[in-house]
């Protein structure tokens, strides 16, 4: 089969010819039909993620059918159309039995502790406990774009934010997470003040829903930033939400609250990228909430897909380019900038025979 792999981090990935994978026994093979471009890949890409052993092919938000069942699979069959999580679990440690495998102790993570979605096959261990079916209405590119930036943000703005009907969010960066953030508190009932770098990305928030956007480049530090954020909307934001993972932007969000706020930590934080100066002082003084997020379990996947239903919610609307295999090289060499080219979350297709 065909693959993107990298020998070396931070030096172009090759597309070429490597082994077919083989389902483990539990496992399953699944030909993939469309994966998105992330940053966690681009991460894995320059070695920020200790997981990941070369040589290595990223790329875990994936849809596509089974093409093969290891020994001992039940409930699936070939042919079937499936996603999974960006953590898939084990099914058997204390956190899982809990229902919080979004945090299983043996988690594993297509792309990074195993071979990704960036090939035309990829294979996937514990399906029972991983696989999730994608109803037939649900198209691969909208189905990859659900990925771990939509699940996350699921997450992220229902679960951890408990974000509710009048209240104010603040999204910091309107990637797909971010993006995606910004359509499920609008869905919620909240008003978004979407904050990003870029014009295109502030403008897709605005056509989704945010009641305001504010240019992050037009102010000098993360307490300008947010001390802005917080007088537009009358004194800080019920909830705010770090969707980009840097210091700066972690600071700016938790420095947008108000008294009893919360703050979501959404975007990766290598430690290579430094400690982020958290004004600890407004966390005391605010009863302030931290809360990391940590994808979005499989059992969950029913409910986000219910709510995209009743809140008719256009996955499509997530896409903003469309691309085959051999461009993954170079879509991972654009995330070196901090603004992207284009809104939206980049998919990569695979056309029928390809």
């Amino acid at each position: 089969m065909r693959a993107v792999v990298f020998d070396e981090f931070g030096v172009l990935p090759e597309v070429r010819e490597v082994p077919d994978p083989v389902a483990a026994p539990g496992g399953v093979v699944i030909e993939v039909e469309a994966t998105g471009v992330c940053r966690s890949d681009w991460h894995s890409w320059q070695g920020h993620d200790s997981a990941v052993t070369l040589p290595h092919v990223a790329g875990h938000e994936l849809a596509g059918r089974i093409v093969q069942l290891g020994e001992g699979v039940r409930g699936w069959e070939i042919g079937a159309r499936v996603t999974v999580p960006f953590v898939c679990a084990c099914g058997s440690c204390a956190q899982c039995a809990s229902g919080n495998q979004q945090i299983c102790d043996h988690e594993f993570q297509p792309g990074a502790t195993h071979w990704g979605s960036f090939a035309e096959r990829v294979a996937i261990g514990f399906a029972e406990v991983n696989l999730v079916a994608l109803p037939e209405s649900l198209s691969s590119a909208e189905a990859a774009a659900l990925g771990c930036r939509f699940g996350t943000a699921f997450r992220a703005v229902l679960r951890q934010g408990a974000v509710r009907a009048g209240e104010w969010v603040a999204v910091y960066g309107c990637g797909g997470a971010g993006i995606s953030s910004v359509l499920l508190a609008v869905a919620a009932g909240a008003r978004v003040v979407a904050v990003d770098l870029s014009a295109d990305a502030r403008a897709l928030a605005e056509r989704l829903g945010a009641a305001i956007s504010v240019d992050a480049g037009a102010f000098d530090g993360p307490e300008a930033i947010a001390e802005k954020v917080r007088e537009l909307t009358g004194g800080g934001a019920h909830v705010s939400l770090d969707c980009v993972g840097t210091p700066g932007t972690c600071a700016a969000s938790i420095g947008s609250l108000r008294k009893r706020g919360r703050h979501v930590q959404v975007g990766l934080m290598p430690p290579s990228q430094g400690v982020p100066p958290i004004p600890m002082h407004r966390v005391i003084g605010g009863e302030l909430q931290i809360l990391g997020t940590h994808g979005l379990q499989a059992h969950e996947y029913p409910e986000m897909l219910r709510v995209v239903t009743e809140a008719l919610i256009d996955l499509d609307q997530l896409v903003g380019k469309r691309i085959g295999l051999d461009d993954v090289p170079a879509a991972l060499v654009a995330m070196n900038d901090p603004v992207p080219a284009q809104a939206g979350v980049t998919v990569v297709e695979f056309p029928p025979g390809e």
